[in-house]
């Protein structure tokens, strides 16, 4: 891979197209499809005004990105943050578009935001700014258009608001307009800790595969949020110790396991987890370098890149996270012989369950937990069968492999349908 300067390897845009382009050219991709795939279908900029709890009246500014649309309806999830840009979304969107294909479900690739800081908003102007957003993007959105999901600081009720303004524009209830609702508005049992399950999937499907014992897996995870949380319980019912939690805030850590329901009894009651007595208290960035046998980075971007890949001494990273990896602390990982579960295959899980749900608000018909768990699980562990299988067959890593797997499925599918003029 070229020479690159830090402000470009944390580019999460530019790290996407790094890793299309190697995969794209280890496939024989023919040019057309090449820039057809490398760039997204549509991008929509919003600008618009709400009415503040104070009388003011501020510009907000919205994003949504369609990368592609060829295998099916546009999935993604709509962010709130300060940092929100086009970049982030545009990868963020491309990303969809690869983790649906590498699951092989009938899903595009898109993905939102709004630039906003949540923790400084009220209930109602956070309600009065989904709204809005969602009305300039309607002619955007359906069950047959675009399916929007929460991701960082939006949820179930931010996606009650959009179901119900979407629902109001067509005067009818529309209940499959967006996956993570609440359970009485169309929502799929499951569905919360549906991506936490995966990570859980993933990692003991990992361990079988290198033949290492789930009873001795020490696990370090950085973010306790929905993700972490649920994936630090669920691979703790397996057998796992997890030894190490890390946080914006500080971290915790236990040689012989810390105690995950009562850490996660502790943060809900202080809404940290800084101070918990059940484990000595450790430097966050120390922490993803410590030993351990599987390292699960489950917060943001870009947190293993050239300045800390060298010192990793995980035997697995399970990318919970969008983007956690830099693409040039990929290679540093590889050389290191690190085994590597991509997080377009490791954190797939929430897309799948947000699938289930589009498929029972539009069938009327609704599942029982166990039943969209087995089926989460089956779906997981045929997507890790089928990377690792890609990996070995076209001797690449399996990031490389889910990326060609998933731009093959979506190039196919292309070549099928032709192009219209």
């Amino acid at each position: 891979m070229a020479t690159v300067t830090l402000e470009q390897e944390l580019n999460p845009w530019e790290a996407q197209a790094a890793r299309f382009d190697y995969a794209a050219r280890k496939l024989n991709l023919d040019e057309g499809l090449w820039k057809v795939l490398r760039s997204p279908n549509r991008e929509i900029i919003v600008h618009f005004p709400v009415a503040m709890d104070d009388g003011r009246v501020e510009l907000f500014t919205g994003f949504r990105v369609h990368h592609s649309m060829a295998r099916g309806p546009g999935k993604g999830g709509i962010r709130y943050a300060p940092d929100v840009s086009l970049d982030e979304v545009r990868a963020l969107a491309s990303w969809m578009t690869w983790k649906c294909a590498v699951v092989d479900i009938p899903f595009g690739g898109a993905k939102g935001g709004v630039i906003c800081d949540p923790k400084k908003l009220s209930q109602g102007e956070l309600e009065r700014i989904t709204r809005r957003y969602t009305s300039e993007l309607i002619e955007f959105l359906g069950p047959e258009k675009d399916v929007p999901a929460p991701d960082v600081n939006t949820n179930e009720q931010t996606m009650a608001w959009i179901m119900d303004t979407y629902s109001m524009h067509m005067r009818q209830t529309v209940t499959a307009v967006v996956t993570g609702k609440p359970i009485s508005l169309g929502g799929s049992r499951g569905r919360r800790e549906a991506t936490g399950r995966g990570v859980r999937v993933v990692c003991l499907e990992a361990l079988r595969h290198l033949n290492m014992s789930v009873e001795d897996c020490r696990v370090i995870i950085q973010g306790f949020g929905n993700v972490g949380s649920n994936a630090a319980h669920l691979l703790m019912e397996s057998g796992c110790k997890i030894v190490g939690i890390a946080e914006y805030d500080g971290g915790l850590f236990r040689e012989d396991g810390i105690d995950i329901r009562a850490l996660t009894e502790y943060r809900h009651r202080n809404s940290s987890i800084v101070g918990f007595r059940g484990a000595e208290a450790a430097n966050t960035a120390e922490l993803l370098t410590r030993p351990c046998d599987i390292l699960i980075p489950a917060a943001t971007e870009n947190v293993i890149s050239s300045r800390n890949a060298a010192k990793i001494q995980a035997r697995i990273v399970c990318e919970g996270a969008n983007g956690p990896t830099t693409a040039v602390a990929d290679e540093i990982l590889a050389d290191k012989g690190i085994f590597v579960i991509p997080d377009i295959l490791a954190n797939a899980g929430g897309v799948t369950a947000s699938y289930f749900e589009w498929v029972q608000d539009r069938q009327g018909y609704f599942w029982k937990e166990e039943v969209v768990n087995e089926r989460l699980d089956e779906a997981l562990k045929q997507s890790f069968a089928d990377v690792v299988h890609y990996g070995l067959t076209h001797d690449v890593n399996n990031r490389i492999a889910a990326y060609m797997l998933a731009i093959d499925r979506v190039a196919s599918v292309i070549r099928q349908r032709g192009f219209y003029a």
